[in-house]
């Protein structure tokens, strides 16, 4: 299931809810992923029509405009190698883990994700690489300029549920997110979702040729699921949520946000759920019990992110031919 995956712009949020739709109306704002769909139950096989999910709990292709990027699940639940994640609820209602991956970290740039490495002696290597972001940028460039793909990259092929995000400017404003929560190679996840981020975001148009120069890149690479009890037990800023609730014509709805989100909005554990409930289409007024029959699952990512100039000067010093025909970027670091 693929769903966007990016920050939001700050929302007014309340209990009641927004006049017009229920979606909320917001646009992309600086830092932050402004996804404007809903996340709909359909992106993950839960319900509801549409396919995909963006990362911050909206929908592709749903009608609200947030500061939410949405997930949607693919046909077939992902794809691409790795069945998708069961996120029923364990037995007794226990916090049961219902993906293990390597420990979670996040890293904005080639030195922190070098620092992330060599931290601890004893600490569990990230998968995550800054050659994830460059594989990215090499298939956009690639499909833009209507070049030959790049071959597969080095890094692991493991599956893995994973995101990909494109902001632009100074500002860093979102410009596409959608990932899946479905476990997929990442070697075809990564070449799919690139794609699919850059051109596909129902939220935005299809990125352009003169937009590269501008653009950074994060891959987020989900791990360390468990189904909670209380919808409070998740911890801002280290913990993305997942959220299924019925709504109030009866329909069983999603929507998701990725763990640095509720941070970067500043939100505390309660405006998170009620702007999660509002993209996930809930237009009722949001009252405490309400929130209680939520089934939430935490999750945890490994975050890398690289600018454009940032990918050429990795692929220069890592001197490899491309050997795809392409005169620009003259370098590529895949064997």
């Amino acid at each position: 299931m693929a769903a966007g995956c990016c920050g939001v712009k700050k929302q007014k949020l309340s209990s009641s809810p927004p006049s017009g739709s229920g979606g909320g109306g917001g646009t992309s704002s600086s830092s932050h992923c402004s996804g404007e769909s809903q996340c709909r139950a359909g992106e993950l096989g839960l319900g509801g029509t549409a396919p995909r999910l963006n990362g911050l709990g909206g929908l592709t292709g749903g009608g609200g405009s947030g500061s939410v990027c949405t997930l949607s699940p693919t046909q077939g639940c992902g794809g691409g190698g790795g069945g998708g994640i069961s996120l029923s609820p364990p037995p007794s209602c226990g916090v049961g883990t219902l993906l293990s991956s390597p420990a979670a970290a996040t890293a904005s740039s080639p030195s922190a994700f070098s620092a992330a490495l060599s931290s601890s002696p004893g600490s569990r290597k990230m998968v995550v690489s800054a050659e994830m972001c460059c594989f990215c940028f090499d298939v956009l460039y690639c499909h833009l300029y209507g070049y030959q793909q790049p071959r597969s990259p080095r890094f692991t092929n493991e599956p893995y549920p994973l995101f990909v995000t494109w902001k632009i400017g100074r500002d860093k404003r979102l410009r596409g997110c959608i990932g899946t929560f479905s476990a997929m190679n990442l070697h075809s996840g990564l070449r799919e979702y690139t794609l699919t981020s850059a051109l596909k975001d129902s939220r935005f148009p299809p990125m352009t040729r003169d937009e590269l120069p501008r653009l950074f890149c994060s891959v987020s690479l989900l791990t360390n699921f468990e189904d909670v009890c209380d919808y409070l037990d998740w911890e801002v800023g280290v913990h993305g949520i997942r959220i299924e609730f019925i709504n109030e014509k009866g329909s069983k709805r999603t929507a998701t946000y990725l763990p640095e989100v509720a941070k970067e909005q500043g939100w505390d554990h309660i405006q998170t759920i009620d702007s999660l409930l509002r993209k996930g289409g809930y237009k009722a007024p949001i009252t405490n019990e309400f929130r209680k029959t939520i089934k939430l699952t935490r999750y945890r990512s490994e975050k890398m992110t690289l600018s454009y100039a940032e990918y050429l000067a990795h692929r220069q010093h890592h001197h490899f031919q491309n050997g795809i025909g392409h005169p620009l970027p003259p370098y590529n670091h895949y064997s």
